[in-house]
């Protein structure tokens, strides 16, 4: 089988080592000739938008996914009309607008920090009057990692705040005391079936992530199943299949939803050594519409990234438990270029290694 990815970052890379020993080929499509995955599988380089190039893309491929979010839905589409594209176009369009996501998971039922539409100076003093200070601003499209939204403290920030941000495509989210922030991992075949990972814990420093538990430590059997119940009426409205990662906020044992991936996710990156299969190979089991595999986890995992900092090899491989990935990416500050998960059978010898764990990532 023939797969083509959409996007040339970590994440396809990968899919492409996850896929290899089930004797799948790859090929990406990335406007970047430097993509990392074209070290791992062949680079197509080209533009998102230009149709011929999308053609010759989408030769002799069986299959398309991809492997972040801003894939424009048009080039989804578009595709779509020549091969399967998997997970479905509709993901994206509900996952690239941050006010249509929030609309859409409320009307599942899920619960969702308060949010109003802003689109002028009105709307924002209308919204900080419904959801409350402290606040964020966000736009509605784009942005990651942090990026494209300011935290509006009090009423005189909101203007500064307002044009930081364009002024409008944007949306007020209620600032939320949250006990934790948690993700959830679940994955759909192509004939309905799923299957869940357990609920990771999650640490962000300056908008990225920087370190996973899995699973989420003092994790509920209850808040497992609220999670996997919100999860499952998204996968089912979406007619999704692939993997699908939903984040959220943890306030006592309810669940708030913060934002979903319709891909693997950075959160997951501890199922590689830390779960019976990992989500990359689920996630082509998945689009493929082969067997899922199980997704019980190995004991218990930490996942640290690497952001900006290449550690030192000898001594990341004296820690017992240890895997380092490196993506193959030049080291900028601010940068993932690679992660090291340590995995441990039980929590308190994880915990006892965690320290260490952190000082080599630089965390």
């Amino acid at each position: 089988m023939r797969v083509g990815v959409l996007g040339g970052g970590q994440l396809g890379r990968m899919l492409a080592l996850a896929g290899y020993p089930l004797g799948l080929t790859f090929r990406f499509l990335d406007p970047s000739p430097e993509a990392c995955a074209g070290q791992v599988g062949a680079l197509f380089v080209g533009d998102f938008l230009d149709e011929e190039a999308l053609r010759r893309f989408a030769e002799g491929l069986d299959l398309v996914t991809y492997e972040f979010e801003n894939v424009p839905v048009e080039a989804a589409r578009f595709l779509e009309g020549l091969l399967p594209v998997r997970p479905t176009p509709k993901a994206l369009e509900v996952a690239q607008d941050r006010l249509r996501e929030k609309t859409f998971f409320r009307e599942l039922g899920v619960p969702t920090p308060p949010f109003h539409p802003v689109e002028g100076l009105e709307d924002l003093e209308e919204g900080l009057r419904r959801v409350g200070l402290p606040a964020l601003l966000k736009t509605r499209r784009g942005g990651y990692d942090g990026k494209g939204q300011a935290l509006i403290r009090t009423l005189e920030e909101a203007p500064k705040a307002l044009e930081a941000l364009g002024g409008k495509g944007l949306i007020l989210e209620g600032f939320v005391p949250f006990d934790r922030e948690v993700s959830l991992l679940a994955v759909r075949g192509l004939g309905g079936e799923v299957a869940f990972y357990p609920l990771v814990e999650n640490h962000h420093r300056g908008g990225i992530l920087r370190l996973s538990r899995a699973p989420a430590p003092g994790l509920s059997p209850d808040l497992q199943a609220k999670a996997e119940g919100y999860a499952r009426v998204a996968l089912e409205a979406l007619g999704y299949v692939g993997v699908l990662a939903l984040e959220f906020f943890q306030v006592g044992q309810e669940l708030l939803f913060n934002e979903m991936a319709p891909r693997v996710h950075n959160s997951g990156h501890w199922t590689i050594e830390g779960a019976e299969t990992s989500q990359f190979e689920n996630h082509l089991r998945a689009v493929l519409g082969l067997p899922l595999g199980s997704t019980a986890p190995r004991g218990h995992s930490a996942m640290v990234n690497l952001i900006g900092h290449r550690p030192d090899l000898a001594q990341v491989l004296a820690l017992e438990g240890v895997h380092l990935h490196w993506y193959g990416k030049a080291v900028r500050p601010g940068r993932k270029v690679g992660h090291i998960t340590l995995r441990r059978e039980g929590l308190p010898e994880l915990e006892e290694a965690l320290p260490r764990l952190l000082s080599l990532a630089g965390v």
